[in-house]
């Protein structure tokens, strides 16, 4: 499900979150990771965390392209305790650079507080392949 911030930090700041309850990103585990690669969605595991939120970035960018923006884009996620909601969701902010200076702090990438998308899902190891 994709919403606007209340709060937003630009002119297009959405928020996505996924049906199934997951408390945020520090819930995601090795297991979570699928073996799958960016644009490809494979719904076969309805367990896998990262599968669920491959399918939020992918949706965060189709509806921030809808709204013309291709560009100077901000996926991302507040790595606890600095998220103010329990419940995983995903930052899709547009243009970044019509961020305002305390909007550019908070949602200032690959810092202790704010991860991109990309940076969570590389930081989680590959599954191990039990067969």
């Amino acid at each position: 499900m994709a919403f606007r911030d209340i709060k937003p930090a630009s002119k297009f700041h959405f928020l996505m979150i996924p049906k199934k309850h997951i408390p945020n990103v520090k819930s995601l585990t090795t297991a979570d990771k699928p073996m799958c690669k960016f644009k490809i969605v494979i719904k076969k595991t309805s367990s896998n965390h990262f599968l669920v939120v491959l399918e939020m970035k992918n949706h965060l960018l189709e509806l921030l392209e809808k709204n013309g923006q291709t560009s100077d884009i901000s996926l991302g996620f507040h790595i606890p305790p600095f998220n103010s909601v329990k419940h995983l969701h995903l930052h899709g902010i547009s243009p970044k650079a019509e961020m305002g200076f305390i909007a550019k702090l908070i949602f200032k990438e690959n810092t202790f507080y704010y991860k991109t998308f990309d940076t969570v899902f590389n930081s989680l190891p590959e599954p191990i392949n039990e067969s």
